[in-house]
């Protein structure tokens, strides 16, 4: 039998030989209205099980609340001592929402601080056990670039292997791609790397026909139909990297403690060329260490899920974090974008403890190259976040829980109320300038009605609220120069100051516009509009001007409206305003610049915001970087839809890894296939065929093997049909 007539027997409901056999479970949907707490775990193994200790609460969270109560009792004191208008009173709501927010990361970061120092000064002591489970390592993707993924797991996979515990992990790149030619891409690069590693891990591959429910669909899909084959997830990101030995000790981990249910990383950022790459990679760095660690210690074991970079328990995940869809339509209903907090909160529920290992280097990502590509990542993470408002009222979650969504949320509102403030503080300034003040009111009174404010108080305030504002920053950075090894390898004293004097520059500019960029994604987003769902920009973040000065439209707008606002009033006010102001009149500029490649490379061959990762590059990272061009080489090599179509060892080795399709209930018509159907009936070629279908078509026939045999089945244009297609379109079903 020759191949194309093999190809027959792998219609569309046979299981892919690219994947292993199934072992189905159920993930059933969680209910928020409703919660039975006798069906939570109550039998934890360890001592303590998943108690947390309380006291640490008190004393961050306290801590958080007595200086809020101290800066709020401090703005009250500045405008009172007059009469308080209205618009006082509104100002007075908004710092007392704004200021409450920044105390907790004030008070978390002090504690962090110390943890930090103390961990500095001690070798933590890894655990040395055999691994027990096997662990699915998944790798999600969605219409990403396949020479990335393919060399970092490459190198992740062989690094495990020289440890003598790969046979405990099995990888699955899990594939939501709906770009054709990315998909063709992704199936080369799976070719490559199994010749490549050989027998030295195990790599599977699975593509969806659709991509439901988007990521979390992704993972609960395999968890329904592989989950239960492991006790361990490992879930990854497209620009994930984690070395061996952060994975063993991640299972290993698990392992010993039978009541986690999810281990969080704190992933570093790394690779970042572009100045706001580099600007987020260095604040990562230095300041983050003890705004993760403070966050871990007071949250203890209510910790929380970042998506990625994390191992979960694949019994709690799969029993306890099934996502429902909300009620309504998006933005607020539907699927739930950021699954991440939820299924952290559900878990936890379910009686499992969430863990945030704090002290477990050797995990990354990367961070996206310009301005504009942290605003399209930031509307999708806005609007999932506010989505947490129906979820912050679910019955049984754990009030740490429902915290870590209200700062979700808050982390996009807080930005509608700085501009909310800066717009009344403006607005009382312009009333006591132009409108003629009531100094004596219908009520009698001997004395008349003085508008007056306390400048020597506010001018406290002022430095009390930047105390605040920038204290984890300080706090950051004497913790990172206290070690002799970071400060060497970032560049030393001086060099570190220089940095850290332009990151805070540079974040005083994006600031602003970011400010501008949250709050349009919060009002686009109570007006109804959908985020939609699109792939991330890695490497280069420019664009052409006229596309910049686009995006930047409304920013440079509101600068120009501010400063003429600020300027009819005094210059007093506009020099206060200024540094608000500068970041909003020159968005444009700001955001070429800190997207250019050119640009970063210079500040990078200056040593301006290095980071020790930069330079002395983890092993992982290098290797990756040695194999990246195998890969590169792959996908340029890789065949398109016809040429695929045309050779009939290409088609067999296509059907061998298109996932199986479920079956359709009788009378379900999928528009897309049934028109991409018509329109292959209709060719009298490949590429007439292949020319007559839409991407989203090809999509169809790609995943689906009696319409891509059929695509194969006609002739082509060069060669007419072969022995082999004929004999094919004789066997075709009509």
């Amino acid at each position: 039998m020759d191949q194309l007539s093999r190809c027959m027997d792998n219609l569309d409901n046979t299981p892919a030989p690219g994947t292993p056999p199934e072992t189905p479970g159920d993930m059933p949907p969680q209910n928020l209205k409703r919660f039975n707490a006798a069906e939570q775990r109550r039998k934890p193994v360890n001592k303590g099980g998943v108690r947390s200790a309380s006291w640490r609460r008190w004393l961050v969270l306290g801590s958080a609340m007595a200086l809020s109560a101290y800066g709020i009792n401090e703005m009250y004191g500045v405008i009172s001592l007059g009469e308080i208008t209205f618009i006082e009173y509104i100002i007075l709501a908004l710092f007392t929402l704004t200021f409450s927010w920044i105390t907790v990361a004030f008070t978390s970061a002090i504690v962090g601080f110390f943890c930090v120092l103390r961990r500095a000064n001690r070798s933590h002591a890894r655990l040395e056990t055999p691994l027990q489970h096997q662990t699915a390592i998944l790798m999600p993707t969605y219409n990403e670039q396949p020479e990335r993924i393919f060399a970092a797991i490459e190198s992740m996979a062989l690094s495990l292997h020289e440890t003598g515990e790969g046979d405990h992990f099995d990888w699955f790149v899990i594939s939501d791609t709906t770009d054709p030619e990315v998909a063709l891409q992704e199936e080369a690069c799976l070719i490559t790397i199994r010749e490549r590693l050989g027998d030295k891990s195990r790599i599977y591959y699975r593509r969806r026909r659709k991509n439901i429910a988007r990521k979390a669909g992704n993972v609960a899909d395999f968890c329904r139909r592989w989950g239960k084959g492991y006790s361990h997830l490992l879930v990854l990101d497209a620009d994930s990297l984690m070395e061996a030995g952060t994975i063993i000790e991640l299972a290993r981990r698990m392992e010993e403690d039978p009541d986690s249910g999810l281990i969080q990383t704190i992933p570093n950022l790394i690779n970042g060329t572009t100045l706001i790459a580099r600007l987020q990679q260095f604040a990562s760095r230095i300041y983050g260490p003890v705004v993760g660690s403070g966050l871990s210690w007071w949250v203890h074991k209510e910790g929380n899920f970042w998506g990625h970079n994390a191992i979960i328990r694949r019994e709690a995940f799969m029993d306890a974090a099934g996502l429902p869809d909300l009620p309504g339509k998006p933005p607020f209903g539907g699927h739930i974008l950021s699954h991440d907090f939820v299924e952290a909160s559900l878990i936890r529920r379910a009686g499992w403890s969430i863990i945030i290992a704090d002290d477990l280097p050797g995990s990354y990502e990367e961070s996206p190259p310009s301005i504009i590509d942290l605003a399209v990542r930031d509307r999708r993470w806005c609007q999932g976040n506010l989505q947490h408002s129906r979820v912050l009222t679910a019955r049984g979650l754990h009030w740490v829980s429902r915290s870590h969504h209200l700062t979700g949320i808050m982390s996009y509102l807080s930005s509608p109320l700085w501009l909310a403030l800066i717009l009344a503080g403006l607005a009382l300034a312009l009333q006591a300038q132009f409108i003629r003040p009531e100094y004596f009111t219908d009520e009698f009174s001997l004395f008349p009605s003085w508008p007056r404010m306390d400048a020597a108080r506010a001018l406290q305030l002022f430095y009390f609220t930047m105390a605040i504002l920038f204290g984890p920053k300080i706090l950051g950075l004497i913790a990172f120069i206290a070690s002799n090894k970071q400060r060497k390898a970032a560049g030393g004293f001086f060099r570190i100051l220089i940095s850290f004097v332009v990151e805070v520059i540079l974040s005083a500019l994006v600031a602003p516009v970011m400010m501008l960029i949250h709050s349009g994604a919060v009002f686009s987003i109570l007006l109804g509009r959908d985020s939609g769902w699109n792939p991330q920009r890695r490497d280069d973040g420019s664009l052409p001007f006229l596309d910049v000065l686009f995006r930047h439209r409304w920013h440079m707008i509101m600068g120009v409206f501010l400063t003429l606002a600020a300027y009819l009033n005094s210059l007093d006010l506009l020099a206060w305003l200024s540094p608000a102001l500068a970041g909003m009149l020159l968005s444009v500029p700001l955001s070429m610049v800190t997207g250019s490649m050119r640009i970063g490379r210079w500040f990078k061959a200056a040593g301006i915001m290095r980071t020790p990762e930069e330079a002395e590059k983890p092993a992982i990272r290098e290797h990756t970087e040695a194999i990246y061009d195998e890969y590169h080489a792959t996908v340029r090599s890789s065949p398109n839809l016809v040429q695929l179509a045309s050779h009939a060892d290409l088609v067999e080795q296509h059907l061998a890894l298109v996932d199986r399709i479920p079956p359709r209930p009788r009378g379900h018509i999928d528009a897309v296939e049934a028109m991409a159907a018509m329109k292959i009936e209709e060719a009298e070629t490949i590429e007439e065929a292949v020319k007559f279908l839409d991407k989203k078509e090809q999509s169809i026939v790609l995943s689906t093997p009696s319409l891509f045999l059929k695509l194969a089945a006609i002739p082509t244009r060069a060669l007419g049909p072969s022995a082999e297609q004929s004999k094919l379109q004789g066997q075709l079903p009509a």
